[in-house]
């Protein structure tokens, strides 16, 4: 497996499968913007010259934080490694960018997105009306200090 910057072929190809991907309608999440205006540094995944994994993340303008937006995984690559390997790969991006923390949300009760960012040393916090009144989110963090501070 291997990593990349996404293209607009992947992009046409995210919006096709993500709804089958997720089990759902989700399409909407894959908004335009996240490819056309945010996308610079948006990571796909390839096996066997198919795409099996994407992130859709982004460089927050205001602030030196690498914001993690959408992550598919094919149904067929799950559990494979190919999220470790989006996130490894958009961190190392981020850290080049400047970046000094990342950050990602879900919701309340996904448990397997709670465990999978715990697993890569990302802490988490429930925030109340985070997405609005009564809508509770869990956010990720993830220190990006450069490793010279981290090892004092």
């Amino acid at each position: 497996m291997k990593t990349r910057p996404m293209t607009r072929l992947d992009y046409e190809q995210i919006v096709r499968v993500i709804d089958h991907w997720w089990g759902g309608p989700t399409s909407a999440l894959a908004h335009p913007m996240f490819f056309h205006q945010l996308g610079r540094l948006a990571r796909v995944v390839e096996a066997d010259g198919q795409m099996v994994g994407f992130l859709l993340g982004f460089r927050c303008p205001e602030e030196p934080v690498g914001y993690v937006h959408l992550v598919g995984i094919h149904p067929g690559y799950r559990r494979r490694g190919v999220g470790k390997l989006l996130y490894v790969s958009f961190e190392e991006d981020c850290q080049r960018e400047g970046c000094l923390a990342m950050k990602a949300i879900t919701t309340l009760g996904n448990e397997g997105s709670v465990r999978f960012h715990a697993a890569l040393g990302w802490s988490a916090d429930e925030v109340a009306d985070y997405a609005g009144p009564g809508r509770p989110r869990i956010v990720f963090t993830k220190d990006l200090a450069p490793s010279a501070e981290k090892a004092s």
